[in-house]
């Protein structure tokens, strides 16, 4: 049986991909950084049986190779999901120096820096296996920009190049990576943003993604995507920002 770990299992779209990964027979290891209670929750509801869970705080580097030791200690890992992320806002014009290095160094701790230890971890592990897939969560901000959180856009551009560096390095070993790149997604922590009529406005489809339909794109990537698809970045955002 395949196991896989996802990052920032707790809740919304963690909690959503550990389901639908659940779903397809495969053993999940729930990484939550302080909510035990919530992932718990999570752990509990899943389909089937032997689902753990490994708490760290990504923005120590030490801690994240203590993950991976736990996490691949005793059976292989198949496919990580680097799923954690934080968003804040920092508008240029509006935030004082203090804030606004405060914002880049959490930022890019937690959305950038730790998805990069981890896969480096992972990427040794897989290569020595021979078989393995990465996928990173990344957004469309990487693309189009978010003016009051550029840290949170910096920070998903430069995963999209590490995920493609990533992939060509690895690509020989049989380990494939690959990018979800979501827009707005109705989790409970962006609820009160996506009523608003500017940003329903901004959605062709008259609504946002939901964390099952980003799930569903995970699923396949870390399952079912063909080895050609490596590098590959696939957006899930109802045509609200488009790009070729």
């Amino acid at each position: 049986m395949s196991r896989i770990l996802v990052t920032g299992a707790s809740g919304g779209i963690g909690a959503a991909i550990c389901t639908a990964l659940a779903r397809r027979g495969i053993t999940v290891l729930l990484h939550y950084r302080f909510n035990r209670s919530v992932a718990e929750a999570t752990r509990q509801a899943l389909a089937g049986a032997g689902h753990g869970l490994i708490q760290a705080d990504l923005g120590d580097p030490n801690s994240i190779e203590r993950l991976w030791r736990e996490a691949a200690g005793r059976q292989s890992i198949d496919a990580v999901v680097n799923n954690a992320g934080i968003y804040s806002l920092h508008p240029p014009l509006a935030t004082d120096y203090s804030n606004w290095t405060a914002a880049w160094q959490r930022t890019l701790a937690t959305n950038l820096t730790a998805a990069a230890h981890l896969s480096y971890c992972a990427a040794l592990s897989m290569a020595e296996q021979g078989h393995g897939r990465i996928v990173n969560i990344s957004s469309r901000g990487a693309f189009r920009g978010e003016p009051d959180a550029p840290a949170y856009a910096a920070s998903k551009a430069g995963l999209n190049a590490l995920s493609q560096s990533l992939a060509k390095a690895l690509a020989g070993k049989s380990v494939y990576v690959f990018v979800v790149a979501p827009g707005w997604v109705s989790t409970e922590t962006v609820a009160p943003f996506v009523r608003d009529a500017t940003v329903l406005a901004d959605q062709p489809l008259g609504r946002v993604a939901t964390p099952e339909e980003v799930a569903q794109v995970v699923t396949y990537c870390a399952l079912d995507a063909p080895p050609s698809m490596t590098g590959a970045i696939l957006d899930v955002n109802g045509a609200s920002y488009l790009r070729s």
